[in-house]
């Protein structure tokens, strides 16, 4: 029960480098062991936290929280001046619906501003993907469709001054001359780590030949082939998903 003066926005804390190591980093992922995948984006974070990355939490274990980075920082292949980029804003379970999704939206908009940012962005789709957020609500906060792809991708803004920003050119690629199942990744999300065995395992029983190429560096990210939260993957050469894949995701791509 809240105190006489609390009010929701009081239970968010932003993790800072030390206390990175001690708090729930939100992710669905439950285990009592540490867990590779887990220790993996602390070691991310450890990094990205010091260039202005914020991660702002629940203060409890529970995935309700949100990551953003100034955009010239930020690992994806989009440009553009003085933007914030949203890699991720996700509310789990009971705590959907409380209005907490809306706190941790208005939180970043209005220290966008209050910094005196051009905008915020994200990464959308002309069909909702399972692994971004809901661009839907994300349009609720008067964020646009200011660039797309072939493939459906779609870049959301919302604009403070009509500034725009937009991928980078090197996005609208999609294709690269590796024939092999390729993937491109970094391990800002704890997921990363389990898809890449899970991958590989299928692949060695399989006989698939398949790349992993890890995305270390920041112009590595703002180069790339296509568009990229933290993944993304090629097979014939050419561009398929930024979803992580499962056994069932992975097989069908290798019918094609």
């Amino acid at each position: 029960m809240k105190e006489d003066g609390q009010t929701m926005s009081d239970d968010f804390i932003n993790l800072t480098i030390e206390d990175l190591s001690d708090e729930h980093l939100c992710c669905i992922i439950r285990s009592r062991k540490p867990h590779k995948g887990i220790e993996a984006k602390r070691l991310w974070l450890s990094d990205r936290l010091k260039e202005g990355h914020v991660f702002r939490k629940l203060n409890a274990k529970a995935a309700v929280f949100i990551e953003y980075a100034p955009l010239e920082r930020a690992w994806v292949p989009i440009i553009g001046d003085n933007y914030y980029y949203i890699y991720c804003l996700w509310v789990s379970g009971d705590y959907k619906g409380k209005g907490y999704g809306k706190l941790l939206m208005e939180y970043c908009l209005t220290e966008a501003k209050e910094k005196g940012r051009s905008g915020v962005c994200m990464l959308g789709a002309k069909r909702q993907k399972s692994w971004l957020s809901d661009q839907s609500f994300a349009k609720r906060f008067g964020f646009e469709v200011v660039d797309d792809t072939d493939r459906g991708y779609e870049l959301l803004a919302r604009s403070f001054d009509g500034t725009i920003s937009s991928f980078g050119k090197n996005v609208k690629n999609e294709e690269i001359e590796n024939k092999a199942l390729t993937i491109y990744y970094d391990m800002q999300c704890p997921y990363v780590y389990q898809s890449i065995e899970t991958i590989k395992l299928h692949c060695e029983r399989n006989d698939v030949p398949v790349s992993f190429i890890p995305v270390d560096t920041l112009q590595k990210a703002k180069e790339l082939p296509c568009v990229f939260n933290n993944w993304c993957v090629f097979y014939k050469g050419r561009f398929e998903t930024v979803n992580l894949l499962d056994k069932s995701y992975l097989e069908r791509i290798l019918k094609k």
